[in-house]
């Protein structure tokens, strides 16, 4: 794949470069919000969910040569009409190209969502009555977390049916502190986000609030009722310190990024927050492709708990939520550590106004270990090289939880896509000395219940070129005993997915099951396609059952693995709009038309799981967890990529009795030893 030289010149006539894949700026942004509110299409109840490059199609030789019209994908509703409705603007023309209503279908949040439902909530009478029967009158320190909607039953889907959530609340036990450390259980607010009204209250009963604090910042974390206590942080820490004299490796034009031997382009949106497209590695001297467009699609969070106020917490962070809209600002030092380059994330607000997250991506280099080594015992030569990794990440807080998405690039072509899950956990309160049967205890009276997160990372996949086969490996045991007479041999097995009938795969712990993506038109030196494989990694099983409120909404954990042939109209595996939304949608509507799979353009989605059974540990605030997949080479490459790794400076001398810089072992007197 040549690198797009054609469009090298191309400016906006503001001064830097526009690539055809580039996130829309705050002007552009603008600039289609204000072409749709002076068109026909516009009203005084019209607002923006979603405003965003409209990419334009993928090149059949993944090349852009030419100029595509500059457009926005603009994502609005009309809450008077209840309507959902999807323009393309073509913003160097100035106008709206397509304006298409989506009926029967409700949005994500909106910016004034989020703030404006607190506010409502505190001010309702039927709200406060049941505060006041906690002994609560203090109404400012509660805080009220627009949870979305889920999905109760055929009254939350009708025609003319509200957009709704039901917000939980929490309540801080003075001004400042861990309001998640006192839930308010068995409250439920019902609240029309369409007229921004209290619907109704659902009320329980009163459970005792959470006698002890939580507090994990410096200011309350030394206070006698908090838990765990603590009398002072460690002095014993000694000052780590990322230094890169010369600076980064890596260089930045715009969104384009070169590292080693890797090109991307990086791209931003609200929905989905970091977008990788383009990737790329020039193995001697040719570029060749590996992904055309890598994003989260979907994560959804079922929770396994029967009480009231927990049984239909299911959200879609991405689809009802917007994960780029909730990205934070990142911190050099806290959030990212060395050499950082950090890239703007831009969204909009419902008025259409352009919104700039500072620093939403960071990117860096890591040292990574030992790349390879080996030490030649009969000449005491030894051979190490170090590896080091590119990080490109963002992080999301929704309401109680931190999501971090990683993509690490290293330099022996792995590819590596990790969540880390922090933040805190949605409580529940329990009257102290009983013990929850769906979760377990944190402190007395608060317990974590039972949960899972799910994410599915779609990959549009161009393994040195847009045709790919995707195969299933297997390793068995030798079929035939007349060649296994030892009993030990085995083979690898590899099972085509030859249409979308048989693309949704599991993973199987008993056969160590991966799967690989090759280019069938090109081989290497050993006459095998090349490709790359996809490498489960700490897979778990799904506990949403059929039957459940969920289940049919979230299709996409009921399988590790789906494939699918290339369609720009799909790209969230649980469908475009998700919100309060009972049916199926998604990957099983995507594969319903059984399109062939061989040797043509192909779409892996991947889907990652966590499996939190709640401890002591993970409170007041949780350590990461780690979870992710790692995409590797299989013979794409003709031989380890990372041979031609320099040795490090700090391999020209040996100190504190561990050599590892290439002197030999007989010079230090050590003796030869084999195995």
């Amino acid at each position: 794949m040549a690198v797009d030289t054609a469009l090298a010149d191309l400016t906006d006539g503001s001064g830097p470069a526009i690539h055809p894949l580039d996130p829309l700026t705050g002007p552009e942004i603008e600039r289609a919000a204000a072409i749709v509110q002076g068109s026909d299409h516009t009203s005084t109840t019209l607002r923006f969910v979603m405003i965003s490059l409209a990419e334009p199609p993928k090149p059949a030789d993944l090349v852009f040569d030419s100029i595509p019209a500059r457009k926005a994908f603009v994502v609005s509703y009309d809450n008077a009409q209840k309507m959902i409705f999807e323009g393309i603007v073509d913003l160097d023309l100035g106008m709206v190209e397509s304006w298409t209503p989506v009926p029967g279908r409700f949005p994500s949040y909106l910016a004034e969502h989020m703030d404006g439902v607190e506010k409502v909530v505190r001010e309702d009478p039927g709200w406060q009555e049941a505060m006041r029967k906690r002994g609560v009158t203090d109404f400012d320190l509660a805080m009220i977390d627009p949870w979305p909607a889920g999905y109760y039953g055929a009254q939350d889907h009708y025609d003319n049916s509200p957009l709704i959530c039901r917000p939980l609340t929490f309540l801080r036990s003075a001004p400042g502190e861990h309001g998640y450390a006192r839930p308010v259980e068995g409250l439920i607010v019902h609240f029309d986000l369409d007229a921004m009204t209290v619907l109704h209250i659902e009320d329980h009963g009163v459970v005792p609030l959470p006698p002890t604090a939580g507090n994990y910042s410096e200011r309350f974390m030394f206070t006698p009722d908090n838990r765990p206590a603590f009398t002072q942080f460690r002095d014993d820490l000694k000052p780590i310190e990322i230094t890169q004299p010369e600076g980064p490796s890596f260089t930045v034009d715009g969104w384009n990024v070169t590292w080693q031997k890797w090109s991307l382009r990086v791209g931003f949106n609200p929905r989905e927050g970091l977008v990788l497209h383009q990737l790329a590695y020039t193995d001697r001297g040719v570029e060749r492709p590996i992904m055309y467009r890598a994003a989260l699609s979907e994560m959804v969070v079922p929770y396994g708990d029967t009480s009231p106020t927990h049984w239909n917490k299911n959200v879609f962070d991405m689809g009802e939520v917007g994960m780029g809209l909730m990205a934070n600002p990142l911190t050099l030092g806290c959030d990212c550590l060395g050499e950082i380059f950090y890239f703007d994330g831009v969204v909009n607000d419902s008025l259409g106004n352009a919104v700039t997250i500072p620093n939403a991506v960071c990117m860096h280099e890591e040292d990574y270990g030992i790349a390879w080594k080996h030490t030649d015992f009969r000449t005491g030569e030894v051979e190490v090289r170090r590896s080091r990794r590119l990080v490109i990440s963002f992080i999301a807080t929704v309401g109680n939880y931190e999501y971090g998405f990683f993509w690490y690039l290293y330099t022996d072509g792995n590819i590596e896509y990790e969540i880390k899950l922090t933040g805190v956990l949605t409580t529940g309160a329990i009257p102290v000395g009983q013990k929850p049967r769906w979760g377990n205890l944190v402190a007395p009276g608060i317990y974590g219940p039972h949960h899972q997160h799910f994410f599915n990372v779609r990959m549009d996949m161009t393994v040195d070129g847009p045709d790919n086969s995707v195969y299933e490996v297997d390793s068995v045991p030798e079929p035939d005993p007349g060649l296994n007479p030892h009993s030990n041999a085995w083979i690898t097995r590899d099972t085509l997915v030859a249409s979308e009938a048989a693309g949704a795969r599991d993973w199987k712990y008993e056969t160590a099951r991966y799967w690989k993506v090759v280019n069938p038109s090109k081989v290497n030196e050993l006459g095998s396609p090349v490709g790359y494989k996809l490498m489960p990694r700490d897979v778990v099983p799904t506990m949403v059952q059929e039957g459940s409120a969920i289940y049919d909404r979230a299709r996409f954990v009921q399988h590790n693995l789906w494939v699918t042939r290339y369609d720009p109209r799909e790209l969230y595996a649980s469908g475009d709009y998700p919100y309060q939304s009972p049916d199926v949608q998604g990957l099983p509507v995507y594969q319903a038309d059984d399109a062939p799979l061989e040797n043509t353009d192909v779409v892996l989605w991947y889907t990652v799981g966590a499996h939190h059974i709640v401890r002591p540990e993970d409170w007041p605030v949780m350590p990461c967890a780690y979870v992710g997949f790692m995409l590797k080479p299989v013979g794409f490459f003709d031989g380890n990529p990372a041979l031609d790794l320099p040795p490090s400076a700090s391999c020209s001398h040996c100190g504190h009795g561990a050599c590892t810089c290439g002197h030999s072992a007989t010079d230090r007197g050590l003796p030869m030893a084999g195995h």
